[in-house]
């Protein structure tokens, strides 16, 4: 046991009611009972290249940080995924870019100052600081890989609150406690697109020979904006944030399934990316799933 005795005045000593051989006093009659706090996500990723592709243009990203040295612990968490397209060079390089222009921007402009400065942001603020980081990957992949794009689906988490923000195909999940799986992402593609006009079903956009094609990502020359949102979890709740090469070859209920057996969040994300293989694993899959724990 490691002691330290300091200056105690005859009244906090005369206080400590167990004491060692040296008379130094090692329980107090008044300890002061504390809640025990802790992390309020837990994080699992899972990647494959997939059993048809030769690399992977996949780029996954997750930060899970906690700040528990000051009265009122802070937590900060970035979860993100990008699908690179363009070929292997490109779309390898393009979905690289894309989480490193949002991590450097979100890094200085939000986890620095929330964390270890203590500023407290609105959520009009935020909402502008996830624009420009958008604005910064953007600007990286056009810059350094012409003719390539990228997906970008990611979550921020500041406290209590989660920002979503979405460009393309990748998608955002959320397992509820009542146990249904809601789809909180809208693909940015043709078939999309012509489902929701009325002129394709659903089934017949799995088969669409445009079904990759999308309207809005990262590395596209013409103006776009980031679809955002803010919203909260709850306690037990999870989330899931994929590339197509998951929720291309397996339906809701597949992922549904997988997501809410097992209560093993690794294990989860395993079987997610395993399921994707076995049923014929024909691009990269990606996975992150968090889980809110308090």
């Amino acid at each position: 046991m490691r002691r330290l005795l300091r200056h105690f005045s005859k009244n906090q000593t005369k206080d400590m009611s167990l004491r060692d051989a040296d008379g130094i006093g090692l329980v107090s009659d008044a300890v002061q009972v504390v809640p025990v706090i802790r992390t309020k996500y837990r994080v699992a990723n899972c990647q494959s290249t997939g059993k048809e592709r030769l690399h992977n243009e996949d780029t996954l990203f997750t930060l899970n940080t906690w700040l528990g040295s000051l009265d009122a612990p802070a937590n900060f968490g970035l979860y993100l995924i990008a699908d690179g397209m363009g070929g292997h060079q490109s779309g390898e390089l393009a979905s690289n870019l894309a989480a490193q222009g949002i991590y450097q921007y979100l890094l200085t402009h939000v986890y620095q100052r929330a964390l270890f400065e203590r500023k407290t942001f609105t959520s009009t603020e935020l909402i502008e600081c996830l624009q420009k980081a958008v604005e910064e990957a953007q600007a990286l992949v056009l810059q350094r890989v012409p003719g390539g794009g990228t997906t970008l689906t990611f979550v921020m988490a500041l406290g209590d609150d989660l920002y979503s923000v979405h460009v393309g195909d990748s998608r955002l999940y959320l397992l509820r406690t009542d146990g249904s799986l809601v789809l909180r992402t809208r693909d940015h593609s043709l078939v999309k697109r012509l489902v929701d006009l009325g002129e394709i079903s659903e089934d017949e956009a799995g088969s669409h020979p445009y079904r990759n094609v999308l309207y809005r990502a990262l590395g596209q020359t013409d103006p776009f904006e980031p679809d955002i949102d803010a919203f909260t979890m709850e306690t037990g709740e999870r989330l899931l944030i994929c590339s197509d090469g998951l929720w291309g070859v397996l339906d809701h209920d597949s992922i549904h399934r997988i997501m809410y057996k097992d209560k093993d969040l690794d294990v989860a994300a395993i079987g997610l990316v395993e399921a994707a293989n076995d049923a014929g694993g024909p691009d990269n899959i990606s996975v992150i799933l968090v889980e809110r724990l308090a």
